[in-house]
């Protein structure tokens, strides 16, 4: 063995040793976890709120997506990008889940006739604290269900049928509404996006941006707009930041817009905005 190989041996094999480098990461993610644990335990979650206008008049706000947010000691708002892709995999995004549907479920209480939309994942499904808090809720004060829209990631919803599509059938007779997140994102099963029977499909925010002059993006789009409504979905397009993409998508058909351009994530919004818009007009003289 030449002096290079046995050195390639030593630090490539010795598995004994961690490098620096994954000592870093793993310490960083150790931080991240104790910092969502402490904020689950001292209740430091919120949701930041983002309007979908219907895209027929921007005025009249379809509902309100809440995303989920992180306080640290300091009160200083720290995004889901920043934790959840260490924290998803583990019981504490379960727990994250839990957090975010007790919260659309309070805003919902403390705002009656808002429409909330809060982003779920299948797992949820087979986790007793928050099927537990739905259901308990749900019981508690009838019709609260009306308000209450349930996101389910494509990837997500793909993984676990069996047990998601009875859910939702049940659940859909209280009421509420569920959304196809990412449309358009992976490969989808007809047969299965049918049975599903999801009443809202939102396109993938990553095929919006130049929607009106990328060639490359529009007939994904047109695709994913056509398959939709031929299941009978209502079309919502995240992500929306221009009005010339704004118009586009109303021309093909979509029915909500959401995205930087109608409002961006507020901790405190104002939901009179919501039921204002949908007054009758008074009569004049």
């Amino acid at each position: 063995m030449s002096i290079n190989q046995a050195r390639r041996s030593k630090i490539d094999l010795d598995g004994r040793e961690a490098s620096p480098f994954a000592i870093a990461i793993s310490s960083a993610e150790r931080a991240v976890l104790q910092m969502v644990r402490d904020a689950l335990e001292h209740k430091r979650m919120r949701l930041a709120f983002q309007p979908a206008v219907y895209a027929a008049d921007p005025d009249i706000i379809g509902f309100y997506e809440g995303y989920i947010r992180l306080l640290d000691e300091k009160q200083m708002t720290i995004p889901a990008r920043d934790f959840m892709s260490v924290a998803e995999t583990r019981e504490l995004g379960r727990e994250i889940d839990v957090a975010a549907l007790r919260l659309g479920l309070m805003t919902l209480r403390r705002n009656p006739g808002v429409r909330i939309a809060v982003n779920m994942s299948a797992r949820s499904v087979g986790y007793k604290p928050w099927t537990q808090l739905l259901r308990r809720v749900l019981g508690e004060y009838p019709g609260i269900g009306k308000g209450l829209i349930l996101e389910i990631n494509e990837a997500s919803a793909m993984q676990m049928p069996d047990v998601l599509i009875p859910f939702m059938d049940e659940l859909q007779g209280f009421g509420i509404t569920f959304t196809l997140d990412d449309f358009g994102d992976s490969f989808t099963s007809l047969g299965l996006l049918y049975e599903f029977g999801f009443d809202i499909a939102k396109l993938d925010g990553r095929f919006i941006r130049n929607c009106h002059k990328d060639p490359e993006n529009q007939p994904i789009v047109r695709a994913a707009i056509a398959m939709a409504q031929e299941f009978g979905m209502f079309l919502v397009a995240e992500a929306v930041e221009t009005n010339d993409e704004a118009n586009w998508l109303r021309e093909q058909g979509v029915g909500c817009l959401q995205g930087y351009l109608f409002g961006k994530p507020e901790l405190a919004p104002d939901f009179s905005k919501y039921l204002r818009a949908r007054q009758p007009a008074t009569a004049q003289g």
